[in-house]
């Protein structure tokens, strides 16, 4: 499989050196050049199915012939050592659960699969890789695990200040070894943007091999694809016109999902969920995309003001905006409609959602609104007790800690202090 860059002024390039680039000289995104659907057998037969035979045929497309066959079978059954499962509220909601890896978040399938396929790539190489992230929470996490202890491979976090929970922060700082943190006095965007500048900083890339782990890379991003067809086969016997409500910030999710919808799953219908990030919300409005400053709010994940897979999502439908809208419904939710959701939630099916789990339940519920007939899948996308202040507050009930969490929580934190891309430059090119 080629890649081609999404700004079109760069040159195709092969899967690896997609991975390792992260972003195409140009500045743009890389994407797959064509997307083959899976059989019609697959689908018939996938109830016999592990989850790792259905990942495999799901991806081997997109990252043949780079990686062989064996070689990606045993990435595929590291990446998805735990458990997805489907908890049903009612006859029209469920939930998907992404919670159950190492970091308790969605984002462990994509961070394992890239450190193991940028491990594959890089077990003969004696030159160190730096995988730049920046991370409003949970990714920064997922890549810490998943990166640890990777040979030649050096992993930087850039984190806002003040603006992950205490939980998370604590999963971003406390690894020591090929991991470091950097606590950037500013937003996500911030970040963000300190990581695209040092990519097209020719001076440093001269001097270091920077590649991302962010969902812009198509290994951090691809593999998300994988959950959508976990719980259609959960739930294809039972329900016919399956709706994804997807809690949404970089839009890496609902792009993968309409991957697996290119592919071959039957989707009915996607809903991003958003909180009062809502650009795309806007835009499906409008038809005027237009990115503004994130605004902080209590499901910190999603606080994106300008998510970097709309492109992506815009290339799939050939920036036909009347087809987009066709596929893709937006909400947009106040913090307060997020907590009411999640006292909702507990009060009426004894359940404990976190803050961007009741933000996709809320999606559930508007769509549901003028299609009462669909049957509606929210993403479960991080476990509650990671926005352990937020949710014990809301539901009044102390939360027991899991393990993963509870290994974190005595830890001390080590992260520096930056406040403009010129100090992570210095940063980078002296630790």
């Amino acid at each position: 499989m080629k890649y081609y860059s999404l700004n079109k002024k760069a040159a195709n390039v092969s899967f690896k050196d997609a991975v390792i680039k992260g972003l195409a000289p140009d500045r743009g995104l890389y994407f797959p050049e064509q997307i083959t659907p899976l059989s019609k057998a697959f689908f018939e037969n996938i109830d016999s199915l592990s989850h790792s035979e259905i990942a495999y045929e799901a991806i081997k497309q997109f990252t043949s012939p780079e990686i062989p066959t064996d070689v990606l079978k045993t990435i595929i059954e590291e990446t998805l050592s735990f458990d997805f499962p489907v908890v049903e509220f009612n006859k029209n909601i469920s939930t998907l659960e992404l919670f159950h890896g190492p970091t308790m978040a969605f984002k462990d399938v994509g961070a394992r699969f890239m450190a193991r396929c940028l491990g594959y790539f890089n077990k003969n190489n004696n030159n160190e890789v730096t995988v730049l992230v920046a991370t409003s929470g949970d990714t920064g996490a997922a890549v810490a695990n998943g990166f640890l202890g990777v040979k030649n491979v050096k992993v930087v976090i850039l984190y806002p200040s003040g603006k992950v929970s205490a939980i998370q922060e604590k999963q971003l700082t406390t690894h020591g070894q090929n991991i470091s943190a950097l606590e950037v006095k500013g937003t996500f965007d911030d970040c963000q943007a300190m990581v695209k500048t040092a990519f097209l900083d020719k001076k440093l890339t001269d001097m270091m091999q920077l590649t991302s782990a962010n969902s812009i890379n198509v290994a951090r991003w691809l593999p998300q694809l994988f959950y959508f067809m976990f719980a259609y086969k959960r739930l294809h016997k039972k329900h016919k016109d399956l709706v994804f409500s997807v809690p949404s910030g970089n839009f890496g999710n609902v792009c993968a999902g309409m991957m697996a919808q290119q592919l071959g799953l039957p989707i009915k219908h996607f809903i991003a969920s958003n909180n009062d990030n809502n650009v795309v919300t806007k835009y499906l409005s409008t038809a005027l995309y237009k990115p503004k400053p994130s605004v902080q709010t209590i499901s910190n994940a999603m606080d994106v003001g300008n998510p970097s897979n709309f492109i992506r999502i815009q290339e799939l439908y050939k920036n036909n905006f009347e087809t987009l809208k066709e596929n893709l419904s937006s909400f947009s939710f106040s913090n307060e409609e997020t907590k009411a959701a999640m006292l909702e939630i507990y009060n009426r099916y004894n359940y404990v959602a976190d803050p961007h789990g009741a933000v996709g339940y809320l999606g559930c519920k508007a769509y549901l609104e003028k299609n009462p007939t669909a049957y509606c899948v929210f993403f479960e996308t991080a476990h509650p007790t990671k926005f352990l202040d937020i949710v014990e507050a809301v539901v009044k009930k102390e939360q027991v800690l899991p393990p993963q969490i509870k290994s974190v929580m005595g830890k001390i934190k080590e992260a520096t202090t930056i406040v403009t891309y010129e100090d992570l430059k210095h940063y980078l090119l002296n630790s």
